[in-house]
Formats: structure tokens, C-alpha cells, sequence
């Protein structure tokens, strides 16, 4: 009686363990050798589409800002408009495990210069950005969108 008891108790660890792997495996986190388990942190399986993303920029930004004049009030809320779409449209895309983050720079066009700078964690391998400038008679705006990949 106990020798069934413990291959059924054993039999039952056998499967919560089998069911772990499959979760866990289905997320594609990990691989697993035949005697033993090796765990290994994977990269992305799709690589981020620069171009693409560098065409929705265009297209938005062009199509908000062609013939506007610079508003200060205006260009605050046409900010957040612009950078709400941008951000759906790459979302729209469906790139796995990435992180978006829009940051959307609208200023006076007069004789004055600008410097814009960004600082974050970066891994070189997996992690990327795009961005576009846009000029008219009397604003420019800079967009930019970071891809960074989440594990």
C-alpha cells in the first residue's frame, strides 16, 4: 500500500513539474535539455521595424503640423495628440515585448538654436529608437520613439 502511495506522490511531482515547464516554455523564456534544466534568458524573436516606425512618423507628424502656425497653448495639447497616435500606430504593429515610449518636442521656428538630449538604460543588441524632424514657416517639432525590449 505504501509503495502505490509513493509512486502516485512521486507520479504527482512528476506533473506538477511537466506543467511548470509547459508555462513557462509557452512564454518562451526557457529551453530544456534532457537530464537537466538549463535556463536561458532569449532575446527578441522579432527585431524592431526602424523603417516602418520612421514612416508612421512621418506621416503623423507631417499630417498634424503641415499648416499649422506655432500656439504656445496649442502646441502643448497638439504634443500629446500627436504622440497618443504615433504611439497607437506603432502599438498597432504588434511587436512583442517592447516598450514604446513618444517623445514629441514642438518649438517656435525663430533665429535661436536647440540642443534636445535623452539618457536611459540601453542594451545595444536589442533595444532602438527612430526619429524625425519637421520644419515649417514658423514651428519645428522633433519625434522620437524608443524601443526598449522588456524581459
Amino acid at each position: 500500500m505504501k509503495s502505490k502511495r509513493k509512486n502516485f506522490l512521486e507520479e504527482l511531482k512528476s506533473l506538477k513539474n511537466k506543467r511548470k515547464y509547459k508555462k513557462k516554455h509557452k512564454l518562451g523564456l526557457i529551453k530544456e535539455s534532457l537530464d537537466t534544466r538549463v535556463f536561458r534568458i532569449m532575446g527578441p524573436t522579432k527585431c524592431f521595424p526602424v523603417v516602418t516606425v520612421n514612416n508612421i512618423l512621418k506621416d503623423v507628424v507631417t499630417s498634424y503640423l503641415q499648416e499649422e502656425k506655432y500656439e504656445a497653448e496649442l502646441c502643448r495639447q497638439m504634443t500629446k495628440t500627436i504622440s497618443e497616435v504615433i504611439k497607437a500606430r506603432v502599438k498597432d504593429l504588434m511587436i512583442p515585448r517592447y516598450k514604446i515610449i513618444v517623445i514629441i518636442h514642438i518649438g517656435q521656428l525663430q533665429k535661436q538654436s536647440m540642443q534636445i538630449g535623452s539618457r536611459c538604460l540601453w542594451d545595444t543588441a536589442s533595444d532602438t529608437f527612430s526619429t524625425f524632424s519637421f520644419k515649417n514657416r514658423s514651428l519645428f517639432a522633433l519625434a522620437n520613439v524608443y524601443a526598449v525590449y522588456s524581459e
